[in-house]
């Protein structure tokens, strides 16, 4: 139980990380694509995955040599999780960043160096200092002009995180909402689906002994729901391949509306007619709820922030165009990233909507993953034990996209 836990901590914690790092590190251009590029890549280690359970290893050599077919599956899982993590150690060469407040100190900051443009560097890259601690001309730049205080009050803080949640955006809360519906309806679906292969389409009953004929056809059934959560990998990936070139003709309101629409319509026909061929088929439509998931709200919310920085831009010429004018009445800030008035609310201790960082955005989404476990996990087998059978999840994953699609036609908000 405990490596079930630390497992799956595990698992869902790293997402949030990968797309902060490559919201980071990305220009606004190669955002979506590396989001697609994700989705792709995790639709195809969930094939991988969902294949281990969907082959008989009990008959297999290599299932006796090592006992059991769960033996067999931790082992490839923890050979993938070994390699995975060695090339990863040694893939990015990576130097502590030193404290910004250090940085400040006039025999560490140089003053009078302006920003460098004749110099080149690799896309991606970090100039490497003579200490061996990194640190950017941009940052250096801006920041030399600001009060060491300020940047320490400026550091993150537990009050400061609450505050920016509580804080967030109208746009940004139904984003959330509209992720954690989405989440919620493919759990539900997800996380009983092959239990309801082997129960309801395959008419199998896991409480029979092992030897039976009815317990022999639910694991029948469990093997082959595995083959169709493969196809719906393998569907999310291909899906992930083609959606820049859906998204030019149908817009990120029609992506994400289609991938509800689709998913909503697939459970629901499942759950109607539990048939093992159609449900093979329908399969497909769990994928695309999964690219779904996993890139249109990052692209919404790289928008947003793309939106964010063209009005903190207009906002500052502005001021320097009013200061021209008229300089007494204006003191002009020579940063592009933190405007007098949100100087002004910061000492005050009001919320600064405009210093969220896409890092605390891409963890707040993330959030609505673990949300969306605890519901499903608190209140489907609940549901389940009250309708006395499974059918319920499929019908109850339905109607929960079905909602969704609605919510994301009219409340969220699309960059245009």
């Amino acid at each position: 139980m405990m490596g079930v836990v630390l497992f799956d901590f595990a698992a869902d914690f790293i997402d949030g990380p990968i797309k902060a790092y490559l919201f980071d590190v990305c220009s606004h251009q190669d955002k979506e694509r590396g989001l697609h590029y994700h989705a792709l890549f995790t639709g195809f280690g969930g094939a991988l995955g969902y294949l281990l359970g969907a082959i008989d290893w009990a008959h297999l050599k290599l299932g006796r040599v090592l006992g059991t077919e769960f033996q067999v599956m931790f082992f490839f899982s923890a050979l993938v999780l070994t390699l995975c993590f060695i090339i990863h150690l040694c893939s990015i060469p990576e130097a502590p960043l030193r404290d910004a407040a250090k940085d400040l100190l006039p025999q560490q900051a140089p003053q009078d160096a302006p920003l460098s443009s004749d110099k080149t560097y690799e896309y991606g890259s970090i100039e490497k200092v003579k200490n061996g601690d990194v640190h950017s001309e941009l940052t250096m730049q801006g920041e030399k002009d600001k009060n060491p205080a300020e940047q320490i009050q400026r550091t993150m803080t537990m009050k400061s995180l609450l505050r920016a949640l509580v804080n967030m955006p109208s746009h940004y809360r139904c984003l959330c909402i509209s992720h954690l519906i989405g989440w919620t309806a493919f759990l539900s679906n997800m996380l009983f689906f092959t239990d309801f292969m082997g129960r309801i389409v395959y008419h199998g009953n896991p409480y029979s002994a092992h030897n039976s004929t009815e317990f022999l056809i639910y694991e029948r059934g469990v093997e082959v729901g595995c083959w169709g959560l493969c196809i719906n990998a393998m569907f999310s990936s291909l899906y992930s391949y083609f959606q820049k070139a859906l998204v030019s003709y149908i817009g990120l309101k029609g992506l994400y509306f289609m991938g509800y629409l689709l998913f909503g319509l697939g459970t629901g026909l499942i759950g109607l007619f539990p048939n093992v061929y159609s449900t093979l088929a329908l399969c497909a439509s769990f994928g695309v709820m999964s690219s779904t998931l996993y890139t249109v709200p990052f692209n919404l919310m790289a928008e947003y922030h793309r939106e964010e920085q063209e009005e903190q831009v207009r906002g500052y010429l502005c001021a320097r165009k009013a200061a021209s004018v008229c300089p007494a009445l204006f003191r002009v800030d020579h940063t592009l990233s933190v405007f007098p008035l949100q100087k002004q609310k910061a000492r005050a201790g009001a919320p600064d909507s405009g210093g969220r960082g896409q890092g605390l955005d891409c963890a707040t989404l993330t959030c609505m993953v673990q949300l969306a476990q605890i519901l499903v996990g608190g209140g489907l087998g609940l549901l389940v034990n009250m309708a006395g059978s499974v059918v319920v999840v499929v019908i109850s994953a339905s109607l929960m996209a079905l909602m969704g699609c609605c919510f994301v036609a009219l409340f969220v908000r699309y960059v245009q």
